[in-house]
């Protein structure tokens, strides 16, 4: 079962502002590592705009709709931004409204259940909607969510959908950063 990022804003939120930086050096060799976490990510963080009328969602359990976690070591480059909004208009008005400034980061993937939507099953740079390239993730576990991605397997944008509860459309944008492949792709 894939973890939900959206579900992991509460205990990220829960553990406060955390910055820590680490930069050491031994002989002959160099070591970096920078670790980050905080609940204070924003859309514009993401790179994307805040859907017209959509407030952010506070989940009742958690003080914080947002979270930003990172994680550098050496060449390996982990980082997370996400932030939860829910507005009274129907989940179709979110996607189509977030499918053109998504665009400025490749094609534009519609998934649902994990799977692709129409002919377009994998973009141009190789992003999926869920395998092991770009990394498994939905944005929230459950079955109802329907996605639109854009990037590149390494570093892309989600904008997650869950219109379940009657009159109230939640939705999550996302960016991640994942490590790449050891093989290079």
């Amino acid at each position: 079962m894939r973890r939900s990022i959206l579900a992991a804003i509460p205990a990220i939120a829960l553990a406060g502002v955390v910055s820590v930086a680490f930069a050491c050096s031994a002989q002959n060799s160099d070591f970096n590592l920078n670790v980050h976490a905080n609940s204070h990510a924003t859309a514009k963080d993401i790179g994307l705009p805040v859907y017209p009328g959509a407030t952010l969602f506070k989940d009742k359990d958690s003080d914080s709709s947002s979270a930003d976690l990172g994680l550098v070591l050496n060449s390996f480059h982990f980082n997370l931004q996400a932030v939860s909004f829910v507005t009274t208009d129907a989940p179709k008005q979110v996607l189509e409204f977030y499918r053109r400034p998504l665009a400025k980061y490749g094609q534009v993937l519609e998934c649902n259940h994990g799977k692709p939507v129409g002919s377009l099953t994998v973009t141009k740079s190789g992003l999926t909607c869920g395998d092991h390239n770009s990394g498994g993730m939905t944005v929230d576990g459950s079955d109802r969510d329907v996605e639109l991605r854009a990037g590149r397997p390494e570093q892309f944008r989600i904008v997650g959908i869950d219109g379940a509860e009657a009159g109230k459309t939640k939705f999550g944008l996302v960016a991640l950063v994942l490590p790449k492949d050891e093989d290079g792709k």
